[in-house]
């Protein structure tokens, strides 16, 4: 569904930004992107023999071509194929997701022979219709761009939808992350005499919640805690009055659709568009053309219906708040603002059930909140170009933390594996942590491994592998280890020392990432060979068998 709202006067308007889940650059998982011209487009591309749609018209014909359309590209854009996310996407889309040189490829069916499209092309694609847009609003060319991504976005996912957006003739100004925008949005953070504050960005988006606390002084944003759960969403709501409709019909035409994919889509389209209504109405009309054998189906649906079907999902939205607040070291009343984004954030039970959990707490949603993060964007945009007459009293900063628990896997006097925690999530960034490693032996090679941990609750996931290897062999019990986390956005994210102690003499070891030493081997085609700038001599059986010092 496209909406369209009145940019205000002082909005820079030949900028532009894409945002993410509704969107393109977010990708954020939704399904539409926003511009400054403040026009929101579906991020579906459909493909129909050498033509490519975009926008509202791909949406509306997924439901006869729906094998041909890609939706939520960003579940996958800068991802490898067997990443979990890219499986995930891959069980969900009706799109087929298939393997080309162990990165994920969309297999289009339209023409006469089956098409590969990488999900960088796709991006390229939206952000193309994004720069038509905003084009055709301005009536001269856009090239200037603010991209926000989401918080645990990594860096080859930045990377990816970076050069998505230049292919498609943007010049990215900046990478900002969504919760940044959203306090710019208002304005918070500005006023330098307004002391420390802590603010909520609460982002119900299409396919994910995000939950963000940030302490705000004299223009400086520092993250305190993040949490994201891709388990709920805007579809989740869909889905079940979806779910109602099938049931409505079943119950009036004695026919089940609830197994048929095309009906299915049928009764989604139609549910988005009255959940949509339901957000200023109290009732919505949903109608859908030969749903089933020729049946037109016609459905009266009141908000009140609606929150009720609703309810579970209402409760589990609101749930990661405290949580997050206790991990923090905060409480409600701690809470100076509160900023609602993403689409879903409309649903007026909602913003009810944000009051009644911050009642003396302003709550920030005059903003469509589906846009409030594209406006931020484009006030960064004008402040980065110094539009005429568009002047911020300070540059506001974010301070970067670990949106993730950096953990080391190591084994523990049984031979079992334990993780342990390098840098906990919302950790400072940059960060340098010590961390002691124990062996026995003429130990003088050994591999370590590197892994991130979103949600407490959710396993480890594979990060990083670091090869270190010492040029003596004597005897050595311990090995001190110095791992440091730089900037996100950084070319080198991570930085790694380690160095024993024997005799009373310090040895350095040499420290190699396993992406250096892949680089290497694929450069010379070689199974073993001196890395002289790394200063050691390494094999293949390093990367495949790496020895593990033990706890």
């Amino acid at each position: 569904m496209a909406v369209d709202c009145r940019p205000p006067q002082d909005a820079p308007r030949d900028t532009v930004r894409t945002l993410a889940e509704t969107t393109i650059i977010n990708l954020s998982l939704l399904k539409c992107v926003c511009v400054c011209v403040y026009r929101v487009t579906p991020a579906v591309v459909g493909y129909r023999d050498t033509e490519q749609i975009v926008g509202i018209a791909a949406k509306q014909g997924r439901v006869r071509n729906a094998a041909n359309t890609v939706v939520r590209v960003k579940q996958i854009l800068g991802r490898r194929f067997n990443d979990p996310e890219t499986q995930t996407h891959k069980g969900e889309t009706k799109c087929q997701v298939v393997n080309r040189g162990e990165k994920p490829y969309y297999e289009i069916t339209a023409g006469e022979h089956p098409q590969y499209v990488a999900p960088e092309d796709v991006a390229k694609l939206i952000f193309h219709k994004m720069k038509e847009t905003a084009q055709s609003a301005l009536g001269s060319d856009v090239s200037d761009v603010v991209i926000t991504v989401p918080f645990e976005f990594e860096l080859n996912q930045k990377r990816a939808l970076r050069e998505a957006a230049e292919a498609a003739g943007f010049h990215v100004l900046r990478l900002i992350h969504e919760p940044a925008a959203a306090l710019l949005a208002y304005n918070i953070g500005q006023d330098v005499s307004s002391g420390k504050s802590h603010v909520l960005v609460y982002k119900l988006g299409g396919t994910s919640l995000s939950v963000t606390v940030l302490q705000v002084n004299g223009g400086m944003f520092r993250v305190l805690n993040t949490h994201t759960d891709h388990s709920i969403g805007g579809e989740s709501f869909t889905q079940a009055l979806a779910q109602h409709l099938a049931s409505e019909f079943k119950r009036t035409f004695k026919h089940d659709v609830s197994s048929n994919a095309r009906a299915m889509l049928k009764l989604m389209n139609g549910a988005d568009m009255a959940k949509h209504s339901l957000s200023s109405l109290g009732s919505a009309n949903c109608f859908v053309d030969s749903l089933h054998d020729g049946i037109d189906f016609e459905c009266n649906v009141s908000r009140a219906r609606f929150e009720l079907l609703c309810s579970s999902l209402l409760n589990k939205s609101i749930q990661p708040i405290q949580l997050l607040l206790e991990k923090a070291g905060l409480s409600a009343r701690n809470i100076n603002k509160v900023v609602l984004c993403g689409g879903s954030a409309r649903i007026p039970r909602l913003q009810q059930m944000m009051r009644e959990m911050f009642p003396d707490v302003d709550l920030l949603s005059s903003a469509p909140p589906d846009e409030v993060i594209a406006v931020g964007a484009a006030l960064e945009a004008g402040l980065l170009v110094g539009s005429d007459g568009f002047v911020l009293e300070e540059e506001s900063v974010t301070v970067d933390v670990s949106a993730a628990d950096i953990l080391i896997k190591e084994m523990d006097e049984s031979g079992a594996e334990i993780f342990t925690p390098l840098l906990p999530s919302g950790t400072p960034l940059p960060a340098r942590r010590h961390h002691v490693l124990s062996g026995s032996g003429k130990q003088s090679s050994l591999g370590l491994e590197i892994y991130q941990r979103f949600v407490v609750e959710q396993p480890e996931k594979w990060w990083s592998q670091l090869f270190l290897k010492c040029c003596s062999s004597v005897k050595r019990s311990k090995l001190w280890l110095h791992f440091t986390r730089v900037d996100a956005d950084s070319s080198h994210s991570h930085q790694c020392s380690a160095a024993s102690h024997s005799g009373g003499m310090v040895e350095p070891w040499s420290v190699c990432t396993r992406a250096e030493m892949m680089t290497v081997f694929s450069a010379h085609g070689k199974q073993h060979m001196e890395i002289k700038s790394l200063g050691f001599i390494l094999d293949n059986s390093d990367i495949r068998a790496p020895d593990f010092f033990s706890v």
